[in-house]
């Protein structure tokens, strides 16, 4: 077979953003999320398990991703971890199907929805670490820039079937005022159950071209003693971090602000399903909304990483978060910011509209800088490793955002009440990253 060449490469590279963005954009935040609160009937309980059950796949995470990382580096085969942590992705989403309202399982429900966020996260590890592969270090935020607004596209597109053809309204019908294609039945909601098996299908379809363009640079076959050697030096790299101040303070501040912008889109369709009383037709518009501008400043943000560096674009990105996480907790269908308004009154929702552009312009920006700063930050010779810490980072505190929420709401039964924890992760985590440095700890990694 003859060798991809670099440009079709990168486009390979592209596909996997495109293939896995719906597991985000339908199931955890727009589509699937509100359908579980529309099922449950309580937005706090909704919210609360929801919550729960994410976190529970984040420890998992968490433990297992910085494991996987340093055994990849040492055997190499990246490819092959993909293709087994596809499976998972696709099993978990296509559970979903089972889901109907009138035989409800929250917790295999859950368990579905964590086997298949599990699979997209650990495949993300190792597709990040593919990255520094694909060009000079000039190159790499664009190019992350790029494939993160590839990426919404796809998100995009997804969601946008969903709600012409197959999601139903409170009549029964599509957005467009269609019965849900295929016979679908609207009474048993199996045009929203729908979004489970479509995800599933949409990945496996779009991932061929990531896996017939891209390839690992230096495969090896695992040999004896491989994996207790990455083990070993795993445990060097955490002993290790004190002595790299720029990448532990990376690996702090992103912990926290990433958790709490997984936060915003895990719950923000069931905060708007919940408080201002929207069906999934009506999140599904705020999502289209927050993909589009997205997808743009992901694209623009790609540009402003490679004019300026990933440090600045982090930082607006998070004073931007951190302002709306504080004004979404004064809009109700009662008031906003304060100012009480008519029970038909559609200032809630636009109000709410522009709080999920902004969400989208700086979750996009944001999430396609950070990755480009974790190669800056990274050892180049342990990269897969380093987004394993990466993955770590994210999800070794991700529980905490889901969990507060769920505590928090539980406790105040306020889902406006519940979301606040978020506002500080965002501060701490920009704290941190003022002893960031913006090409990290070369001279530790130049002398090893």
């Amino acid at each position: 077979m003859a060798t991809p060449t670099l440009r079709k490469r990168i486009w390979g590279w592209f596909f996997f953003d495109w293939a896995s963005q719906p597991y985000n954009t339908l199931l955890l935040t727009f589509i699937f999320g509100p359908y579980v609160k529309s099922v449950l009937g309580d937005g706090s309980q909704a919210q609360a398990a929801w919550g729960f059950g994410i976190a529970g796949a984040g420890i998992i995470i968490a433990v297992l991703a910085p494991i996987l990382g340093a055994i990849a580096d040492n055997t190499g085969n990246r490819m092959r971890w993909i293709q087994v942590f596809s499976v998972l992705y696709v099993a978990g989403s296509f559970g979903l199907w089972w889901s109907a309202p009138d035989s409800f399982n929250l917790t295999f429900v859950m368990c579905s929805f964590a086997i298949g966020l599990i699979g997209m996260e650990f495949a993300t590890i190792f597709t990040n670490s593919m990255l520094p592969d694909l060009g000079p270090k000039e190159e790499i935020g664009r190019l992350s820039g790029n494939g993160w607004a590839f990426g919404y596209v796809g998100g995009l597109i997804a969601l946008v079937i969903m709600l012409l053809l197959f999601a139903e309204g409170p009549t029964g019908r599509t957005l467009i005022g269609l019965n849900p294609l295929f016979g679908l039945d609207a009474i048993t909601r199996e045009g929203t159950r729908i979004v489970g098996p479509l995800t599933a299908i949409w990945y496996a379809v779009f991932m061929i071209p990531f896996f017939l363009w891209v390839r690992d640079p230096k495969p090896t076959r695992l040999e004896k003693g491989m994996i207790g050697r990455a083990l070993a030096d795993l445990k060097r790299t955490l002993r290790s971090l004190p002595r790299t101040p720029s990448l532990f303070a990376y690996l702090g501040s992103s912990m926290l602000y990433r958790d709490a912008l997984n936060g915003m889109y895990t719950f923000g369709g069931i905060y708007a399903a919940g408080v201002l009383e929207w069906s999934v037709v009506d999140t599904g518009i705020f999502g289209i909304l927050a993909i589009i501008t997205g997808a743009v400043f992901a694209w623009l943000g790609g540009r402003a990483d490679a004019a300026f560096g990933p440090k600045p674009v982090i930082a607006a990105c998070i004073v931007i978060l951190t302002a709306v996480a504080i004004m979404v907790v004064f809009i109700s269908r009662d008031a906003v910011f304060g100012i009480p308004v008519e029970a038909t009154s559609n200032l809630p929702d636009i109000t709410f509209y522009v709080m999920g552009a902004l969400i989208g312009a700086a979750g996009g920006a944001l999430q396609s800088a950070s990755r480009t700063m974790m190669v800056r930050q990274a050892n180049p010779k342990r990269m897969t490793e380093a987004f394993g810490l990466y993955a770590l980072a994210g999800k070794a505190t991700s529980f905490i955002a889901p969990l507060s929420i769920g505590v928090v709401t539980t406790l105040t039964d306020s889902q406006q009440l519940g979301i606040s924890p978020l506002i500080a992760l965002f501060l701490i985590g920009l704290f941190l990253l003022f002893w960031v440095k913006p090409d990290g700890d070369r001279a530790v990694w130049s002398a090893s």
